[in-house]
């Protein structure tokens, strides 16, 4: 099957994929979160920017190598977790 989506590595380079991401990022702000985060779904239907630096990952490990934090909205233990590891 060909490569029908754009994923992001570890390092945060685009590659070809023929499976969809798993986790949703936004580049800009560096946050990853749940396909059926709130908050993402709610900043997709709004329009403008947001969708333009939309990325996706194939898993979280890729994610958080790849720099992005987890999403407080659709993920509040994964970024409790960081937040408490930052502050430290």
């Amino acid at each position: 099957m060909a490569a029908r989506y754009t994923l992001r590595d570890h390092a945060d380079r685009p590659f070809p994929s023929s499976q969809p991401g798993r986790f949703g990022g936004h580049a800009k702000s560096r946050i990853y979160g749940r396909l059926d985060c709130r908050a993402a779904i709610a900043a997709i239907a709004r329009g403008g920017p947001y969708t333009r630096h939309r990325v996706f990952f194939a898993d979280e490990a890729s994610a958080v190598s790849a720099g992005y934090r987890p999403c407080a909205v659709c993920m509040p233990q994964a970024y409790a977790l960081w937040k408490a590891r930052r502050d430290a």
